[in-house]
């Protein structure tokens, strides 16, 4: 028996085992990593939420839009203005009851 023989077997097995143990790690990323599989469902969790968010601030931008066309310099609503006059400049009557727009 000789010697040198357990060596050589063990050297031609160090490539394919380390080639196992990088596609293993590839594999447990794709699917366990922050990245993978098992993440997708929180991304579509989020998603949502993030839509959800976007939907309330796109609406608080319309009326946000609106109450500006409202201050129009070529046509102000006087309702608007009195409001704001009213409100900023503390020109309300204390019996007087002002009611915001939303």
């Amino acid at each position: 028996m000789r010697r040198g023989r357990p060596f050589s077997i063990i050297r031609a097995a160090i490539a394919p085992a380390l080639a196992l143990l990088v596609i293993g790690n590839f594999a447990g990323y794709a699917i366990a990593g922050p990245n993978g599989l098992m993440a997708l469902g929180d991304y579509k969790a989020q998603l949502a939420q993030r839509q959800a968010q976007l939907k309330a601030v796109e609406a608080q931008r319309a009326a946000l839009a609106h109450k500006v066309s409202l201050l129009d310099a070529r046509h102000v609503d006087p309702d608007m203005a009195d409001e704001l006059v009213r409100r900023d400049m503390g020109l309300a009557r204390p019996d007087e009851v002002i009611i915001q727009a939303p």
